[in-house]
């Protein structure tokens, strides 16, 4: 008999709201026998049925549930998941580059799944989505006879789970830099060195949001990456664009998309520490029209939230003294432990400390190919402000 696994008394309440995770210090007793990354079968302290999900003794995660009915993990299964969530994606419109399967929001945990044009690139981040691999690689190429399938479990969370780090390619032979398509620009997506899976999908409707706010505006992104917001700007009609990061990798890969859109005389790139950039600007008392701040996740765990509260709160109020009087200061975190709530309160503390005026423009979340669970907070964690600075 495979394992059962039963939760103490009342630990079901979380589970039975939505959220798909069963941790180990909630489960009084596991029955049966089997192996890391079986199937097993959840029940509550009285012995109701509540679903299946992959069982992992190594994780803190012990069970990852996303079936609750009496089926079981086949090929057709993760055809059928991958094919809804597709589906969901094209009913928003979406068609070059997306998200197409969003781990737990799209009821297959720990598998993210990106299309960039007619390649695809997957993330497996728990053992028993490992052990189906080749089905979730079977189903893609039934599905969409793609021109190939790369890898991008090159994540530490994998760690976590006993699984070493892998990349490479799945499916295939093609060249990992891929020309894709993002609000009606051209730009390339490095599968194989990229950032996350090749490119930051999840920023696309807020990379076009700025167009509105830059047309004969001097832009400054800070921790531009590629330069998906240096491009939009561009695109707006903005006077200059200086891109700003500490990557020679993404400093050249912002050149050659400038070049593919006819942006070079528009966008200039220069190498720098952000925070020492915005000081240095700060004494040269230098202005710009939109300054945009799109960091990497300053905290990864809940122990380095104060910290990070106090990086983010730092280089906002840079940004707010840095934008002239009536411009606007874009900010970004991509941290879930850096909650809406939080990261406003930071903001208000910034511009109390900056002195300036500051409005709220608009207020956005993750592009929605990253759908998030209602019940799962975890899956909702981009935090976007335009903010108004007087």
């Amino acid at each position: 008999m495979s394992y059962r696994v039963y939760l103490k008394k009342k630990e079901d309440k979380r589970i039975r709201a939505g959220h798909p995770w069963v941790y180990a210090n909630e489960v009084e007793r596991i029955e049966g026998s089997g192996k890391n990354g079986d199937l097993v079968s959840v029940y509550d302290f009285s012995g109701n049925f509540i679903g299946k999900g992959f069982i992992n003794h190594v994780s803190k995660i012990l069970v990852r549930l996303f079936i609750f009915d009496d089926g079981e993990a086949t090929k057709e299964l993760f055809a059928e998941r991958i094919k809804k969530a597709d589906e969901y994606r094209k009913k928003l419109g979406y068609d070059n580059c997306y998200r197409m399967v969003f781990a737990e929001a799209d009821e297959l945990p720990a598998l993210i799944i990106d299309k960039y044009d007619d390649v695809f690139s997957i993330q497996i981040l728990s053992l028993g989505m490992e052990l189906h691999k080749q089905d979730i690689v079977d189903a893609l190429v039934s599905l969409f006879s793609p021109r190939g399938i790369y890898e991008r479990s090159d994540v530490e969370v994998r760690k976590k789970e006993g699984l070493p780090l892998l990349k490479g390619k799945l499916y295939g032979d093609f060249d990992t830099r891929v020309i894709i398509s993002e609000n009606g620009l051209k730009m390339v997506a490095d599968l194989e060195n990229g950032q996350k899976t090749g490119y930051f999908l999840d920023q696309k409707e807020n990379r076009f949001a700025i167009r509105r706010y830059c047309k004969d505006a001097d832009v400054l992104d800070c921790f531009c990456n590629v330069g998906g917001f240096s491009l939009n700007a561009a695109a707006a009609g903005a006077k200059s664009v200086t891109a700003l990061d500490i990557s020679d990798k993404a400093l050249r890969d912002v050149e050659y998309n400038a070049e593919l859109n006819g942006f070079e005389k528009t966008i200039v790139t220069q190498k720098e520490d952000v925070f020492e950039a915005l000081r240095r600007y700060k004494r040269e008392n230098k202005k710009f029209d939109v300054l945009i701040l799109d960091p990497p996740a300053f905290c990864k765990n809940a122990n380095e939230v104060r910290d990070a509260y106090r990086g983010y709160k730092d280089i906002n109020i840079l940004g707010m003294k840095l934008v002239r009087s009536g411009g606007f200061l874009v900010t970004a975190s991509c941290s879930h432990y850096m909650t809406i709530p939080l990261f406003e309160k930071m903001l208000s503390e910034a511009a109390r400390d900056s002195g300036r005026r500051v409005r709220i423009a608009e207020m956005k979340i993750q592009s929605p190919d990253h759908p998030s669970l209602i019940s799962e907070a975890e899956s909702m964690y981009l935090k976007f402000f335009v903010l108004h600075v007087e």
